[in-house]
């Protein structure tokens, strides 16, 4: 079952702050992905604190995996987009993004297989939006919006989708 592109568009967001939890590399699983530190989220419900600074905003309550490159460092985080001037709770970590232009990549596949997670539909997406003559920002980050109407609803084939989200030079 391969993944394809089913949706390309650009949308922006104003100034966020991104509250949530940042892991590195070696927080990874043996098979290299952070789906254990999704399943602590979910066990514990970190989720909900932040729900209320997100309503209605940017992706209201989709999640998100936000990825970055910091001083050479790969830097994923989880968490959601509040509002700039939110409190950050206890226990939690934040940074702001700047107003910002973003492709959207919706990526549809099989969730159990994980196809539509790592490298290859990132890839995917970066080719798609190049198609387009889109440039990707210098020092790019990108994420993962998990949207529940997208991401927990199988379609006949028991397929997904995924948003990867990239940031476009102005």
């Amino acid at each position: 079952m391969a993944t394809e592109i089913v949706n390309l568009y650009k949308e922006s967001f104003p100034d966020v702050r991104f509250i949530g939890k940042r892991y590195l590399d070696g927080d990874r699983d043996v098979n290299g992905s952070f789906g254990p530190k999704w399943d602590e989220w979910m066990e514990n419900q970190w989720f909900d604190p932040l729900l209320p600074m997100a309503a209605g905003f940017v992706d209201g309550d989709a999640t998100l995996g936000f990825m970055q490159f910091a001083g050479g460092v790969f830097e994923y985080w989880i968490g959601l987009f509040c509002a700039a001037d939110s409190p950050v709770p206890g226990g939690y970590q934040s940074f702001d993004l700047h107003a910002a232009s973003i492709a959207t990549c919706w990526v549809k596949g099989g969730m159990e297989s994980g196809e539509i997670f790592g490298e290859e539909p990132c890839m995917q997406g970066i080719k798609a939006i190049e198609a387009k003559a889109w440039r990707l920002a210098p020092d790019s980050w990108f994420y993962e919006r998990y949207v529940d109407s997208r991401f927990l609803q199988k379609d006949d084939e028991g397929k997904v989708v995924l948003d990867y989200c990239f940031h476009l030079s102005s």
